[in-house]
């Protein structure tokens, strides 16, 4: 199992949308969980959190490290409010998290459009976490460095709604 953490920066609905595209991935019982965070708490957030079951983390400039730390699983998907896995994307991850070794560290999602942004992430970025990483809990705590990410047959595409 696999915890979700979810950097919201649009708001509740883009929210929403993401968290409703993981629900298959909770009664497959690839997703155990999920950690929520927020810029600023407000009643609307907290309320999608709660129904949802999730955590919430909220503070300015929150980073992935300190949702690793309230994740209750090892391996963390990262995604941003509005990011909406494409179908196969259950079986993709499964599969890596069951044949992968921590030290591996790192995957990363496709993502339609990218273009020259992508490209430039690819080539200069490569082992900072960012949305649409699958990442191991150590990595993201410093305790081990990412290897060069693998790259997922899995898609991640962005509500158009959301942009």
């Amino acid at each position: 199992m696999i915890t979700v953490l979810v950097r919201v920066t649009h708001g509740p609905e883009a929210l929403a949308a993401t968290l409703s595209a993981l629900v298959p991935a909770v009664a497959a019982g690839l997703v155990g969980d999920a950690v929520i965070m927020g810029r600023e708490e407000d009643e609307v957030l907290v309320k999608v959190a709660d129904a949802a079951g999730a955590s919430l983390i909220v503070g300015d400039g929150v980073s992935w490290a300190e949702g690793a730390r309230a994740a209750r699983r090892e391996w963390l998907l990262c995604l941003d409010d509005g990011d909406i896995p494409q179908e196969g994307w259950i079986r993709v991850l499964d599969r890596f998290v069951t044949l992968a070794q921590p030290e591996r560290g790192l995957a990363r999602f496709r993502r339609q459009g990218a273009g020259v942004s992508g490209l430039v992430r690819r080539v200069f970025l490569r082992s900072k976490v960012h949305a649409g990483d699958l990442v191991h809990r150590r990595v993201l705590l410093n305790e081990v460095k990412a290897r060069t990410p693998v790259r997922l047959s899995a898609r991640i595409e962005r509500d158009p709604v959301f942009g």
